[in-house]
């Protein structure tokens, strides 16, 4: 709960905002298979630093449990682990705070390799934390990636030896599969595409998009977290160019800083892509509030949304809206500056598509200089040079020769205008 506003708008906002947040850790709680006896929001006017609620809604919890016969508390909060620990011999039941469940989560839905590591890595961390001094044994020690069964093995000291060599290890493989995904990008530089990257709030219709737009067949559900490691696809543009694109894991509010260091090398895309498209579900309540969570993990990697550059909102599910609404929206986004563009769409009805791909390409192309040269049919060297160096528009053979029209990033405009004497597009 927010503290501070007084009067009846303030207050009713405070309860609206509760109730979204409660929903999604509903959502979360959900998203592994868990079935909610009871969500309730608990006023907190301070936290207690031995239960973090007060010993009266400790006690009213306590009777929900036994009267449900619930096994699982989920707090969608962040616990000590001394908090968590009290609060688990109140209740006779295990905790999950936030970290945990969202780890949880990345552990059921990692794929690759590489999302494997990452998610074990975080949990490691997050587990090497959860170690409390007092405990003789680890009763409650989560094991795997299942924080919700299994029994501890060995004493605490030796079980932190434990994890710190099992992190040494996974970093290490991490390391060389960071490396491995450098070769590629820069595999895809020679050739070379650009890369757009999607970025949104999980549940925001970041996969249905990607699907949309390059017809693949990525897992879409309506699911917070439905998908987890990245993904990359070929997106033609409507005159025939290639660019990559890329689906990233959904951000979500509050998320845990050890899982936005442990997933760097996946977000590492978009650190990379030359256009970046931030998807917001427009029609959700909370849509101004999920845009600020996006631009905080955004800041985190050291991407200044504020700045605009190479940043794109797409603002989906607008067949969620009648045809007045979608007007109004249509409005505010044409009265937005330059710098800070926006298409509406709906990547499940294709609305808006097109003029978004069109928007895509043109921003694309206004990073490029497109060059006209001519080059000799038996330059079978050149002529390969220039496929892999550049885009090429058009190749027509005229009297023995190429006739070319390509288009280039700015590094390498002054050696194909040297080494084969282009000039500018007319």
């Amino acid at each position: 709960m927010r503290r501070g506003d007084t009067d009846a708008q303030a207050e009713e906002h405070i309860v609206r905002g509760s109730q979204a947040r409660l929903e999604e850790a509903a959502g979360l709680a959900r998203a592994i298979d868990l079935v909610i006896a009871e969500a309730l929001i608990a006023p907190l006017g301070q936290i207690r630093p031995a239960t973090y609620l007060g010993k009266g809604k400790v006690e009213e919890i306590t009777g929900l449990i036994k009267g449900h016969d619930i096994e699982l508390v989920v707090m969608d909060c962040a616990l000590s682990p001394i908090q968590q620990r009290n609060l688990e011999k109140a209740w006779n039941a295990k905790v999950l705070d936030r970290t945990g469940l969202i780890l949880e989560i990345f552990g059921r839905r990692a794929k690759t390799r590489e999302g494997s590591l990452q998610v074990e890595l975080a949990h490691l961390n997050y587990q090497r934390s959860r170690l409390v001094r007092s405990w003789t044994h680890l009763e409650r020690q989560r094991g795997g990636f299942g924080f919700m069964g299994g029994p501890g093995e060995t004493q605490i000291e030796a079980d932190r030896r434990l994890i710190g060599d099992r992190i040494a290890r996974l970093e290490s493989e991490l390391r060389k599969v960071q490396a491995t995904r450098r070769l590629h990008r820069a595999g895809r530089r020679r050739v070379p595409y650009r890369v757009v990257a999607l970025v949104g709030y999980t549940n925001a219709g970041k996969s249905t998009l990607f699907n949309r737009l390059t017809r693949a067949d990525v897992q879409a559900a309506d699911m917070l977290f439905a998908t987890l490691d990245p993904t990359l696809r070929a997106l033609t543009l409507p005159h025939g160019g290639k660019a990559m694109l890329s689906d990233t894991v959904g951000f979500i509010s509050n998320l845990p800083t050890q899982l936005v260091a442990a997933f760097r090398a996946t977000l590492e895309e978009v650190l990379e892509a030359d256009i970046i498209l931030h998807v917001r579900d427009i029609s959700h309540e909370d849509a101004e509030a999920q845009e600020r969570d996006v631009d905080t993990v955004l800041r985190q990697l050291g991407i200044d949304s504020s700045a605009g550059k190479g940043i794109v909102e797409v603002w989906n599910k607008i067949d969620r809206f009648d045809a007045e609404d979608r007007e109004n929206l249509r409005n505010i986004a044409a009265r937005r500056p330059p710098e800070h563009p926006c298409y509406l769409v709906s990547a499940e009805t294709g609305e808006g598509i097109e003029a978004l791909l069109a928007a895509i390409e043109d921003r694309l192309a206004a990073r490029r200089t497109t060059l006209d040269l001519s080059i000799d049919a038996s330059d079978g060297a050149g002529v390969s040079w220039l496929h892999r160096n550049s885009e090429v528009l058009s190749k027509k053979l005229n009297d023995g020769r190429f006739d070319m029209t390509v288009r280039v990033d700015e590094t390498r405009r002054d050696i194909i205008v040297n080494r084969f004497d282009a000039v500018p597009h007319a």
